[in-house]
């Protein structure tokens, strides 16, 4: 299959390819692997190059010489966003359109006006079975057991509402700052760059009801997009935003800057299933971990007879999808020689159960070509999610400073007041008890 890179650079194929083993070989040397010369040099052979402005059409008379007669061609945008709407119109100009598939990376907008724009600015172009809007959360192997782990296990789903969850935690930390990416980070903040997409897709899944049995891969992006117009609109009263100390001295970045790099909200959901359970969410840069889950809290037990008198402590769900993604329970148990209850972990690491597993874009790039858009986002979802957060786009609240390394600024406790407050996350090496972070 031949792969085609299109760029400004003044690159020759054999740039390319110097350039595709320079990071074979670091991601290999990252593994302890090398790399198998044999099969390198038949991948390398697939590799052309075509050199020229995004703005030129000779560019693209020039990549429809080197497409030649291949039949659906993947066209996969890693540019800026700007240049979205332009290079597809482009492609329709040059007669490569039809057939193709478009991938797209996000942010695919910047607010619900720019969305709908967008949308119809690709639509003269592009019927919506081509365009693949692709999020690379939803390759992740461990976001996509969340559907399984639901549906294929009885244990689960008929616990899994109103009646037996008291809340579920959504927690995206990272450990690490804006560093170099200040130019491009600033203007975007963290509720644009991780919540609308990211976090959003992975609730859907974690709260959606079950996908038809036998129908087509439309079935569980119907389902995504029910879940989310039961959401109502976010509101500005329950949001936290902050900004880490330092953040503003990074080059790129604007001195005066307001800009998020942690963000705090609660989200309800108005259906029969989770009416009246709140879905609390956050994520940030320069925090404790570098972690992210999803924790459904389960209602507290009534007091027993057993255990010394005190009321146990609510049982916990968790999935976690990075690192080392894995999903535990836990629970209450009896105290070895002593009449009281003790915290234990039920431990899954999918790693040690199914070994390494392929990569988001790995994934996700080989279902484009196969023309399978189950795992990327359709344009009704996306304008749905950029509603839930349109509020505190409009309305955002005072900005918080946070120090690095804690776990974000303090009025984001507040928002779990009557609720237990936030868990720390689950790092099976460190065995954390379920206490609120500090």
């Amino acid at each position: 299959m031949p792969v085609i890179g299109v760029g400004r650079s003044e690159w020759s194929d054999d740039d390319l390819r110097q350039h595709a083993r320079e990071a074979v070989e670091a991601r290999a040397e990252a593994r302890g692997q090398q790399i198998d010369d044999g099969v390198f040099k038949k991948y390398a052979a697939s590799l052309s190059y075509v050199q020229g402005d995004y703005n030129d059409f000779d560019t693209f008379r020039r990549l429809k010489e080197k497409l030649a007669d291949a039949r659906h061609p993947v066209f996969y945008l890693e540019i800026p966003p700007s240049l979205f709407a332009g290079v597809i119109q482009r492609l329709g100009s040059a007669g490569l359109a039809k057939d193709a598939r478009v991938v797209i990376e996000k942010p695919f907008g910047h607010d619900l006006n720019s969305a709908i724009e967008l949308n119809d600015q690709i639509h003269e172009i592009l019927d919506e079975s081509q365009i693949y809007r692709i999020d690379h959360f939803l390759g992740k192997e461990p976001v996509q057991d969340i559907t399984y782990l639901r549906f294929a296990n009885s244990m689960f789903e008929p616990i899994w509402n109103r009646r037996y969850v008291e809340s579920v935690q959504i927690t995206m930390a990272e450990n690490f700052g804006v560093e170099d990416r200040g130019s491009f980070y600033d203007p975007v903040g963290c509720l644009r760059d991780v919540v609308q997409n990211h976090i959003l897709q992975t609730l859907a899944l974690v709260a959606m009801e079950p996908p038809s049995a036998g129908a087509d891969f439309d079935s569980i992006r119907d389902a995504k997009l029910d879940l989310f117009k039961a959401i109502p609109g976010a509101d500005p009263n329950r949001y936290v935003r902050g900004q880490y100390e330092g953040y503003r001295e990074i080059e790129g970045v604007d001195p005066k800057s307001t800009t998020e790099t942690f963000v705090g909200l609660r989200l309800d959901i108005m259906n029969w299933r989770w009416s009246g359970v709140p879905f609390f969410i956050r994520a940030g840069k320069q925090l404790a971990e570098k972690v992210t889950e999803v924790r459904v809290v389960l209602q507290s037990p009534p007091r027993v007879g057993i255990g010394g008198g005190p009321i146990p402590a609510t049982d916990e769900i968790v999935l976690r999808i990075d690192p080392d993604p894995g999903a535990c329970m836990l629970l209450e148990a009896k105290q070895p020689g002593e009449e009281k209850l003790r915290r234990v972990h039920l431990d899954l690491l999918f790693k040690q159960q199914f070994g390494d597993q392929p990569g988001p874009y790995e994934r996700l790039l080989a279902d484009a070509l196969a023309g399978n858009q189950q795992r990327f986002a359709r344009e009704d979802s996306i304008l749905e999610t950029w509603r839930i957060v349109q509020p505190l786009l409009d309305n955002p609240c005072e900005l918080e400073d946070y120090r690095v390394g804690g776990w974000g600024p303090e009025g984001a406790s507040n928002l779990l007041h009557g609720y237990g407050g936030w868990r720390r996350p689950w790092l099976p090496e460190k065995q954390p008890e379920p206490v609120a972070a500090s």
